[in-house]
């Protein structure tokens, strides 16, 4: 298929490589919160089990409240509420909290909320455990991302601690070795395709962009083509 240019529809074009490159219609927060509302049911049907590195991270954690950013269906919220008293579960899209409040059904340790990563509802210093998974990389732009690091920062108590992960160059679907903005199409059940953007995050570039922010950066590692970072508050 031959390169397009948008046609002022938000639609991708692709670029000499052939890489998609989103529009800025994609990575607008409303149309990336629409693209998740559209996809829920599907998307949650695929993710059941925690991740396995969230797991590791948590059994060193505790404390009185816990916070997932981007808590998608609740699959690590349900995780997090066994090493807090309680967790506020926040996502944009109102239709996976719907999914989340379905599997999470008789807990009361879990509050769901609709809201934005960059201006989190919650008190400085109130929370103990964050769990920052598979969302930065949504955010629009690196200065975005940072403001959405530093409000992490600043709702960390002191000693809290929180786990950020996002997609990497490092991951066997892309052949970059620096970060890139793309989008990344969910097939539905029907056959139709979503575009759903990405920032594409290299190593070095995940580690400046933690460092940029008011977090304490205490371990970085790769694992299964995702960055992962271990932080502090800074304070």
């Amino acid at each position: 298929m031959g390169a397009h240019r948008s046609d002022g529809r938000g639609e991708n074009r692709a670029d000499e490589s052939g890489r998609r490159v989103p529009a800025d219609g994609h990575r607008h927060p409303a149309r990336v919160r629409r693209v998740y509302d559209e996809i829920a049911t599907h998307f949650s049907k695929t993710r059941v089990n925690p991740w396995p590195e969230v797991e590791a991270f948590l059994e060193d954690t505790g404390g009185a409240v816990g916070l997932d950013v981007g808590c998608g269906n609740g699959r690590h919220a349900a995780v997090l509420a066994d090493f807090v008293e309680r967790v506020v579960a926040l996502d944009a899209s109102r239709e996976l909290l719907g999914e989340a409040r379905t599997r999470l059904r008789g807990t009361d340790r879990v509050w769901l909320v609709q809201g934005d990563a960059v201006a989190l509802p919650l008190g400085a210093g109130t929370v103990d455990v964050a769990l920052y998974v598979a969302t930065l990389h949504h955010l629009p732009d690196r200065q975005t991302r940072i403001a959405s690091l530093d409000e992490l920062a600043r709702v960390l108590s002191p000693g809290g601690r929180a786990f950020v992960s996002a997609w990497s160059t490092t991951h066997e679907r892309f052949d970059r070795e620096e970060g890139f903005d793309t989008t990344v199409d969910w097939t539905l059940p029907g056959g139709e395709t979503v575009p759903r953007f990405y920032h594409i995050y290299d190593p070095a570039e995940f580690e400046a962009e933690l460092k940029a922010s008011a977090l304490a950066v205490e371990e970085l590692f790769v694992s299964s083509g995702n960055c992962y970072a271990e932080v502090g508050g800074g304070g």
